[in-house]
């Protein structure tokens, strides 16, 4: 079941440790990225359609652990790859769609802050990209220049740097059309000229405010000039704006990935629930009816806070009477072009053949041969499956914890074999079963406790 595919030490470690914590790594996934293929053939659709200057929307449904962030982060490194910029937060309590608070601006807070390019991956992109669209106007200036006249230009020639200017001016003038792109295109014009004259601190000013972190008009007018700041109201648009920019610097587009729907299942109050189900309608409504370009939207819940009628998505008829399938899609025929996709359970053949990827990845991390046979993946995947409920309840988050688990035991406990563990019984049901008695316990039981200690 292993493979002779090496994977970097680093990477391995990021995989290892992050599954064993229950979180998704950014990093490694087509080392272990298994099933899912239709899910990410529709998902990689849009990506095309966005890619073409139109947008998509689409929902990811699944129950805790079933692999929503795995594959929210395999469409993200796709993406990247194929040169778009990527934004993405989980929302909280204290980031929302819309909230009296400021919860809203929270939310485009953390997507700029987790901006990120393939050069980019970790985040913080913004001035890259802001400083490499310079560069780019300024290099396809001086080759036209160079085209018309024979000669390298001088970059310190004033004829130079209006050709420039000029090249720039055209980008912000086809956005001073777009909602609040008067405002965005001269703080453009500002970025570039603040660049010119090596003025930091004033880059830094135009930073914090593409940021969404001024808080007063006033300091913003002050500051740069501009008598806007964006706002829990508006920070969408301001979205729209970037991926348009995104485009004419020499991207393909922008994807905006939102985790963690069920906490705005989780807003007691009626009134704020429905106002952020009525941020979510404007950008569903954006996105299909081509008034947003190059941008795409997925978001991920839970089924139960994207169905409920109470306090679900559900419960905003709007959304509802748009997003509910339709009376075909029954019978395990799965509508993968529909705006929510449904996760299915990986199979037990798809789990199989992760945990022996995962068993390669554990022995190159500790230098070690695997000890886990064929049979011994085997075994251990009837074993998960026979728990109680594992037909409806178990998640491959909850069987690649126990797996890595039995590794390291195994890596830490060289004299014990696979079969050792598993027959405990113990071992099985380490995820889901917790307070067991000590009275009756086995012996092989107790063993296997001396090895968790």
């Amino acid at each position: 079941m292993t493979s002779d595919r090496k994977v970097p030490r680093r990477i391995a470690g990021v995989i290892i440790n992050s599954l064993k914590g229950g979180v998704v790594p950014r990093t490694g996934l087509p080392y272990i990225t298994v099933g899912r293929r239709r899910e990410i053939e529709a998902l990689l659709h849009d990506i095309d359609i966005v890619a073409d200057g139109g947008a998509s929307f689409r929902f990811i449904e699944g129950r805790y652990g079933s692999g929503k962030s795995f594959l929210l982060q395999t469409v993200r490194n796709y993406v990247m790859d194929r040169g778009f910029v990527v934004v993405d937060a989980d929302l909280s309590p204290e980031r929302r769609f819309y909230g009296t608070k400021g919860q809203g601006l929270a939310t485009y807070r953390e997507l700029m802050r987790n901006m990120s390019t393939k050069t980019r991956p970790e985040g913080g992109a913004l001035p890259l990209i802001l400083d490499r669209w310079i560069e780019s106007v300024k290099s396809e200036t001086a080759d036209e220049m160079m085209r018309e006249t024979g000669a390298e230009p001088d970059p310190g020639d004033s004829l130079f740097q209006m050709a420039v200017e000029r090249t720039i001016m055209d980008v912000v003038r086809s956005m001073q059309e777009m909602v609040h792109g008067f405002d965005f295109a001269r703080l453009l014009t500002l970025y570039y000229r603040a660049c010119e004259n090596d003025d930091y601190e004033t880059k830094g000013k135009i930073l914090k405010w593409f940021r969404g972190e001024y808080t007063l008009k006033t300091e913003a007018r002050q500051e740069l000039g501009v008598s806007v700041i964006i706002t829990d109201d508006d920070w969408y648009d301001y979205l729209k704006l970037f991926a348009a920019f995104f485009v004419r610097a020499g991207y393909g587009g922008l994807m905006i990935m939102i985790d963690e729907l069920v906490n705005i299942f989780k807003i007691p109050n009626s009134v704020s629930r429905q106002n952020n189900y009525e941020k979510i309608l404007t950008m569903y409504n954006d996105t299909m009816q081509g008034r947003a370009r190059y941008l795409g939207i997925i978001m991920c819940g839970t089924p139960q806070c994207i169905e409920d009628r109470r306090r679900g998505v559900y419960s905003y008829e709007a959304l509802r009477s748009r997003l509910a399938d339709g009376r075909f899609s029954r019978g395990g025929n799965r509508d993968l072009l529909a705006p929510v996709i449904h996760l299915e359970p990986l199979s037990a053949e798809e789990m199989l053949v992760l945990t022996g990827k995962l068993a390669d990845i554990h022995s190159q991390l500790y230098g070690c041969e695997s000890v886990m046979t064929d049979d011994d993946l085997a075994a251990f995947i009837k074993k998960e499956y026979e728990r109680a409920g594992a037909d409806t309840h178990i998640t491959p988050r909850e069987i690649i914890r126990d797996f890595i688990e039995l590794l390291d035991l195994l890596y830490q406990h060289p004299d014990v074999t696979p079969e050792n563990l598993m027959e405990t019984g113990t071992f099985v049901t380490a995820s889901s079963v917790s307070g067991t008695s000590d009275a009756g316990r086995s012996a092989d039981e107790d063993r296997f406790a001396e090895f968790t200690l």
